[in-house]
């Protein structure tokens, strides 16, 4: 149930995801995985709940995917502490005003462990200024009470910030504090102790690199970044406008100089790079004068693509990070036909469900 977690169970759960991932690398003569464990609970830095409404109340509610039963959400252990807190802070303030809560159907929150939050409030009908003075009264009555925020209002081809739509992550990485923008409604990696270790697993898995580093689907710059000191340059591609504006910000905000973002999708990037076609983007790049020897990878959950699969293939180095074993899996395949895996790593981002985020580091034969 949503409002209780079974934190007892956890070793558990981890030991059959470890056994599980043992065996479909099995047929890949994979090493032993490294292991590296989620907190019990108060681990997920993002959450979304529908809103109920029952005459003058209202809550959280979320569906069971097999019954479509309602469950009502009043805490919910798998989010950080300070979605907890807003959760419980938040719903009483709204239920004041009449045109804050009519026809508000969802709330997003998007925490940090720097003690930010962005609150999204969704709604089926339109927003104009009431709706933002009330808004702003009710972000006033947060931060009073002890919240940093950016509250944010969509609605049907509308949204209404009243600051920003963006908020600082300051993650500690080997010691380290980097600077990660986080965009509202776009990609962040959802446990951040993980992402942590994850980061750092990385950057030990590539510590003696030459060379340049190629990655593709890099977001924010989350790996890029933290991975720049092993590197003599990094390129990086990202599609989602977004994610590249905050990718730019953090490597100013991390005084890194050594990293290339290039909003590209990794489709058209393979393209540029067997040089099938040219692309205005890339003026004043000269792909050829980068020397990668290291390419970095993270897809979607459908994995790489026949043809970025072929392209990954011509780099002597190979850091997969994956949200899915099956499709990692279905690559390794043809990968392990011309690279071995000297490392592979389970990282438990996605604790009491079915979910794991693994990493391999594959070395050409």
């Amino acid at each position: 149930m949503p409002n209780t977690l079974h934190t007892k169970d956890y070793e558990l759960q981890l030991a059959e995801k470890t056994d599980r991932l043992k065996g479909m690398m099995a047929p890949f003569n994979a090493p032993e995985p490294e292991i590296f464990s989620s907190p019990a609970s108060h681990y997920r830095m993002r959450a979304e709940f529908r809103i109920w409404h029952d005459n003058d109340d209202l809550f959280h509610i979320m569906f069971d995917k097999e019954t479509k039963e309602r469950i009502r959400v009043d805490q919910f252990p798998v989010a950080s502490q300070l979605i907890n807190d807003m959760m419980a802070t938040l719903l009483p303030l709204i239920k004041q005003s009449e045109l804050l809560r009519h026809k508000l159907f969802q709330i997003d929150y998007l925490s940090t462990l720097s003690n930010k939050l962005i609150v999204s409030l969704l709604y089926h009908k339109k927003l104009g200024e009431e709706w933002t003075a009330e808004a702003k009264t009710l972000k006033a009555a947060l931060v009073e009470q002890g919240f940093d925020l950016q509250l944010i209002g969509r609605a049907s081809k509308t949204k209404i910030m009243l600051d920003n739509d963006y908020v600082d992550e300051v993650l500690p990485v080997n010691g380290k504090d980097m600077v990660y923008r986080q965009v509202e409604n776009s990609f962040t990696q959802p446990n951040a102790q993980v992402n942590i270790k994850m980061l750092e697993w990385a950057i030990a898995a590539t510590q003696n690199s030459t060379g340049d580093l190629l990655e593709l689907y890099c977001g924010n710059g989350n790996f890029s970044l933290a991975l720049a000191q092993n590197f003599e340059r990094v390129l990086a591609t990202e599609i989602a406008k977004p994610s590249v504006a905050a990718a730019q910000y953090n490597i100013e905000a991390n005084n890194i100089n050594n990293v290339q973002i290039i909003r590209m999708s990794a489709e058209d990037f393979t393209q540029a790079m067997q040089g099938t076609r040219e692309f205005r983007r890339l003026e004043g790049i000269t792909l050829t004068d980068y020397h990668c020897n290291t390419i970095f990878v993270d897809p979607p959950r459908s994995g790489l693509d026949d043809k970025t699969v072929e392209l990954v293939q011509g780099y002597d180095h190979i850091l997969y990070i994956s949200c899915n074993p099956e499709t990692l899996c279905d690559n390794l395949v043809e990968l392990t036909k011309t690279h071995k895996i000297e490392k592979l790593a389970l990282f438990d981002q996605f604790p009491y469900t079915h979910h794991m985020e693994s990493g391999v580091l594959l070395t050409r034969r």
